[in-house]
């Protein structure tokens, strides 16, 4: 199924209203600057977040109290503000067995996460799955380790990614728009091969206007 592509000047509240209607008990994290403010909104929100288990879709391979770590950032944002269960990745030992163990102790055979917020890279990546990487080719694996120029990464792999009930790409910004149109145009690009069963682009003008525009 394409994706369905929702185009809106303030990405925060829409992202708000998928969250508020599939009500997640399983929730997967994504790192990057796009989805803090989101993350700060949801801080405020009357979830039921002391019977949410949250997970990450990747992480640096760096302390958790590290500038560079997905997990300080989500919990500067949200995760401190929230009786969450977090289920955060070993940035420290980058150990990407133990993390998928861990998913494994709580779904057992198939882990379908019932939410995922993800990024789209300029290059067309998300999570750390990207152009041209051996990773993208995983098939049995839950979680694999990328090694990468600034930090080596933890990410989850396409099937898991892709067992999600509703996997919400967070795009703002002109510096997206090729990769979004690239994206839209069904070119096989890493965030391409997320096959859930819904997934939603929420996009802001500036990276949906070459879309928009039928470039």
């Amino acid at each position: 199924m394409a994706p369905e592509l929702i185009v809106v000047p303030d990405i925060v509240e829409v992202a708000l209203v998928l969250f508020r209607e599939a009500r997640p008990r399983t929730l997967v994290l994504a790192g990057g600057e796009t989805p803090r403010p989101v993350y700060q909104r949801l801080a405020r929100e009357p979830h039921h977040w002391d019977g949410t288990e949250v997970f990450f879709s990747d992480e640096r391979c760096v302390p958790p109290h590290d500038a560079a770590s997905n997990f300080y950032m989500a919990s500067r944002a949200l995760l401190s503000f929230v009786p969450a269960h977090v289920h955060r990745m070993p940035g420290e030992t980058c150990d990407a067995a133990a993390y998928e163990d861990e998913l494994r102790g709580f779904f057992a055979d198939r882990p379908e996460f019932d939410f995922a917020f993800l990024g789209l890279g300029a290059d067309g990546h998300t999570a750390s799955l990207f152009p041209g990487d051996a990773a993208l080719e995983e098939r049995e694996r839950w979680v694999v380790k990328v090694a990468r120029p600034d930090h080596d990464r933890l990410t989850l792999t396409l099937p898991v990614l892709s067992a999600a009930r509703l996997v919400v790409f967070l795009v703002a910004g002109a510096e997206k728009r090729d990769a979004l149109r690239r994206m839209m145009a069904g070119e096989d690009l890493p965030a391409n091969r997320v096959r859930a069963a819904r997934v939603a682009i929420v996009a802001d003008p500036a990276a949906a206007s070459e879309v928009e525009r039928g470039l």
